[in-house]
């Protein structure tokens, strides 16, 4: 093969020389095609090869690692993209697809690389990662109340540019500040005003998609059941979503958080027994979190607590009243409530102290990164006291495991379930989210036992929880409840996990995905596949 005497030629030869054995085999590597194909796509802008990262690059393993979130994933066995595109500009993304599809490459997308189980980084068949952290714009309009926001944008980010251009207005999504927008709307987006607004899909009106065909397509062009399934059926499945319209919320200038903690001790297993009964049919402007975990006490013994976390959208004075007449048992206190900014709220639900600068929420490393497994499970009855004493005890045997309860009702319970893909709506008391982490214990055997106990745990807690099927919640992934392996796309399999994050919206997603990807371009261990 010939090239031209130029720069970008001679970078393409340069590239290539060096990945003359496959990925896994010795026939010459999917990759080369790919490579020649990029400049020849989409030729305006920027030079797609200053977005290219490959294995020979010395920059690689940086960008690979920097949006790894879970050290699951980090090992030197767990398999590596050919190459990372991280795409600048819109043709970038274009070309990726369009030559990946060509050369039969599979490609995974990360906004922020918060997948539970590695999904947007992590393939099994030689693939390449389009990474979206340069797609971080923040366009905000407070005149119409919206905010278009790139899919490699942070929530962090997206919180702080709207508290820029306004003290009154907010959005309802998640509470960690380093999650990408891109996978966190496309999977629902929950938070602590879901029971005021709903979930993020709730407050979407827009979105822009690049297809399988390379086509940039928005709400108009895509038409009305494509853009219903980006909105909690999972983006990857369909495309790659560029960026979302945002309809913001209003929120006071001051609303009250606090963060009240009960231990055994004091009595926290008849509190929690009763936040059952409180918290999904509290006020919307309410929101009761609870977060049972295991802490040292005084004594330095390991002891179950749970920390019952709340945003109010209102001042102290109307709180305490509505406390002490619902929720008693809690004992909130004046001393215990906090009236901050709404954005100064976000930073008080992302675990900083009071006080800490809102520029904390620029942040783009977070805090210490862990190993980890999470699973999810909705709850439609009141647990038994007897049951939460026994869970107290086997979290205990864990140590490392905390859960959150997350309550539903308010506008969840408004809702339609098949007004998006995300059908946990009425009937719906809260929200489990299991998740055990560590940090030392590297290696097979902790990451083993770790897993081994948290399935352990998770399939105690059955008996008590939604059945038939047992519900799960897209946003933290777990292949635990059902996968396409070894890159199967079997339509019975995927029934199994499709029920449970979609129940009966999963059919309506099959023939969206049918309709706008039909050769299953865009595919994962729980993608949806088409008929």
């Amino acid at each position: 093969m010939k090239f031209p005497n130029s720069p970008l030629a001679l970078l393409i030869l340069s590239i290539l020389s060096s990945l003359s054995v496959s990925w896994a085999t010795s026939e010459p590597v999917p990759i080369n095609g790919f490579l020649e194909c990029l400049p020849k796509q989409f030729h305006s802008g920027r030079p797609i090869f200053e977005a290219v990262y490959t294995p020979q690059n010395t920059s690689f393993r940086s960008v690979l690692m920097a949006r790894i979130k879970n050290r699951r994933f980090s090992s030197p066995a767990t398999p590596k993209p050919l190459a990372i595109v991280a795409a600048k500009q819109e043709s970038h993304v274009q070309a990726t697809i369009v030559c990946a599809k060509q050369h039969g490459l599979q490609i995974r997308i990360r906004s922020g690389g918060h997948d539970y189980e590695g999904l947007s980084y992590v393939s099994h068949v030689p693939f390449v990662v389009l990474d979206m952290f340069h797609f971080q714009s923040v366009d905000v309009n407070v005149k119409d109340e919206s905010a278009w926001v790139e899919s490699g944008a942070t929530l962090g980010e997206t919180y702080y540019k709207i508290a820029e251009k306004t003290k009154v207005h907010g959005f309802p999504a998640g509470v960690c500040p380093t999650v990408g927008a891109g996978g966190h709307f496309s999977g629902g987006g929950y938070g602590n005003m879901m029971r005021k607004y709903g979930l993020s899909i709730d407050n979407i009106v827009d979105a822009k998609l690049v297809d399988a065909n390379g086509r940039i397509l928005d709400r108009k062009s895509m038409g009305e059941d494509i853009f219903w399934a980006l909105r909690g059926g999972g983006g990857a499945s369909f495309g790659v979503i560029l960026s979302w319209k945002l309809k913001l919320v209003r929120v006071p200038e001051k609303v009250t958080v606090f963060n009240v903690t009960k231990t055994l001790e004091q009595g926290v297993t008849d509190v929690l027994y009763k936040w059952q009964f409180v918290a999904p049919v509290l006020p919307k402007d309410l929101f009761l979190r609870a977060r049972p975990e295991i802490e040292n006490n005084t004594e330095g013994k390991k002891t179950a607590e749970v920390s019952f976390i709340g945003q109010f959208l209102g001042q102290t004075d109307k709180l305490l009243p509505l406390m002490n007449e619902t929720f008693p048992e809690l004992g909130l206190r004046r001393k215990d409530c906090h009236e901050v900014s709404w954005i100064e709220s976000v930073v008080f639900f992302a675990e900083f102290p009071l006080g800490t600068p809102i520029t904390i929420l620029l942040n783009q490393t977070g805090k210490p990164i862990p190993f980890f497994k999470a699973k999810s499970d909705y709850v439609k009855k009141p647990i038994p006291k007897k049951v939460i004493e026994y869970m107290f005890k086997a979290m205990l045997e864990i140590g490392n495991i905390w859960m959150e309860w997350n309550p539903h009702g308010g506008r969840m319970s408004e809702i339609s379930a098949s007004a998006t893909p995300y059908p946990h709506r009425a009937g719906n008391l809260y929200m489990i989210q299991y998740y055990t982490s560590w940090f030392q214990d590297e290696g097979i055997e902790a990451t083993d036992r770790y897993i081994h106990l948290t399935r352990k745990f998770y399939e105690k807690m059955t008996p008590f929880v939604s059945r038939n099927p047992r519900e799960a919640f897209q946003n933290y992934r777990d292949l635990d409840i059902g996968a396409n392996l070894y890159n199967q796309s079997n339509l019975l399999t995927a029934r199994v996990y499709g029920s449970k994050y979609f129940k009966g919206n999963f059919e309506r997603l099959v023939r969206v995905k049918t309709m706008v990807d039909p050769h299953n371009f865009f595919k994962h261990e729980q993608s949806i596949p088409p008929i």
